[in-house]
């Protein structure tokens, strides 16, 4: 079982641990992915490619990673807070707790996707 997503381009390549994966925002042509411990890595793809080589990599456990509108990828397993009202919400990890926006829709079906899945 394969357990790191691998992200090359001709000059680097990145090699992380799906659970370290908080979440991935996208940027423009690019994407932000921000790791446990708080480390925001660019990488040179657009949201849509990262979210094909998470399903193709990472098949085990490609349905922890859930996209949330056109510009956020989210672990699930980070989740600790949805307030639809606020358009909030928040992830968390062992150190930071990390405050994201999102529209209120994508927030109802996050919500309605991980209560489905308890």
């Amino acid at each position: 079982m394969r357990t790191h997503l691998i992200i090359s381009t001709a000059n680097e390549l990145l090699r992380v641990a799906a659970s370290r994966i908080i979440y991935i925002s996208s940027d423009g042509n690019y994407s932000n992915l921000l790791t446990s411990g708080g480390e925001i890595k660019m990488v040179t793809f657009q949201l849509g490619q990262i979210e094909e080589m998470i399903h193709k990599q990472l098949p085990e456990v490609a349905s922890t990673f859930i996209r949330i509108g056109r510009s956020l990828i989210v672990n699930i397993n980070h989740v600790y807070q949805i307030n639809i009202s606020r358009q909030q919400l928040i992830l968390q990890d062992r150190d930071s707790i990390y405050t994201l926006s999102a529209s209120k829709e994508a927030l109802k079906a996050l919500k309605e996707f991980i209560e489905k899945s308890i």
